[in-house]
């Protein structure tokens, strides 16, 4: 009896579930990609599509997996994925990542920074779709579903929002140009707003719709460099130029004052209505 109490408390404890769980996703995840690319190669597509296609795949396998492995380990009902809400919470969360990140990009363009010169066509935003959705799924799921809510339980919201942000934040450092003051610029703009998402909406449609149209307007859209990686194709054909406080620099607009601010402001926003709705967690000492 002593031994099977004693191998629960391991199993329950949030260190050992945020290891298995993350295993889970990420064995599930790189089988996948593996898997479906090789069988994609045997088809007669684009590789742009079957790029696309190969990013559907993973995203499936993540959150099958992720949905699969905490209904059975924790018992429960995984409701941070249910399907109630999910059109107001896609639609919420686009708009939000779309009118930050597009106020972002005007106030380099103000500051004459952004040009365009030239327009694509449309089929150009699909390896910026396909990159920006397969991000947002896949960070999601690691940092807010297991890293982040995993912690909150114990933590509190405050805490693991701090630990988790910071962990975001550094996750970048191996990209190209990358510098602590830009991985510091993810941890505050990204890590906490997504987090702060999450806290609201208690589920991760939120701050996945959110992360994704962020990306996705960024690259996709207006042709800027991402989290310190050149955009392969975009619909604007864009320069940035001018001081890097206000452009971001070699790293892109993710690491301009402006884009800390705005999305300083939507935590903020985040975190006040999640107080309004008593949606804030207490750690475990103040229970």
């Amino acid at each position: 009896m002593e031994t099977i109490s004693a191998k629960q408390k391991i199993l329950n404890f949030p260190l050992t579930k945020i290891i298995l769980s993350l295993i889970v996703c990420l064995f599930f995840v790189n089988i996948g990609q593996i898997i479906s690319g090789k069988l994609l190669l045997q088809t007669p597509l684009d590789k742009d599509f079957r790029n696309l296609l190969k990013g559907i795949i993973v995203c499936a396998l993540a959150l099958s997996s992720y949905i699969i492995f905490f209904k059975k380990y924790e018992k429960r009902e995984v409701t941070e994925f249910a399907f109630k809400g999910i059109a107001r919470n896609l639609i919420l969360g686009i708009l939000i990542g779309a009118v930050l990140q597009s106020l972002t990009i005007l106030v380099i363009y103000m500051n004459g920074g952004y040009i365009i010169s030239a327009i694509n066509p449309v089929s150009f935003i699909i390896i910026p779709l396909t990159l920006a959705f397969t991000a947002a799924i896949i960070e999601e799921i690691l940092v807010r579903g297991i890293l982040f809510r995993i912690m909150e339980e114990k933590l509190g919201s405050y805490i693991a929002l701090i630990i988790s942000a910071l962990i975001f934040g550094f996750m970048h450092l191996a990209n190209p140009n990358s510098t602590i003051l830009s991985c510091l610029s993810i941890a505050i703009e990204a890590g906490l707003m997504l987090g702060a998402a999450f806290i609201y909406s208690r589920n991760l449609w939120l701050p996945i719709a959110i992360h994704f149209a962020w990306n996705f307007m960024q690259s996709g859209i207006f042709g800027a460099i991402t989290s310190g990686n050149e955009t392969p194709k975009s619909l604007l054909v864009s320069k940035i130029n001018g001081v890097s406080l206000i452009t971001g620099g070699e790293f892109g607009p993710e690491a301009s004052i402006q884009a800390i601010i705005f999305c300083s402001v939507a935590t903020a926003i985040f975190l006040a209505l999640s107080h309004k709705e008593n949606k804030i967690i207490k750690p475990y000492w103040k229970k």
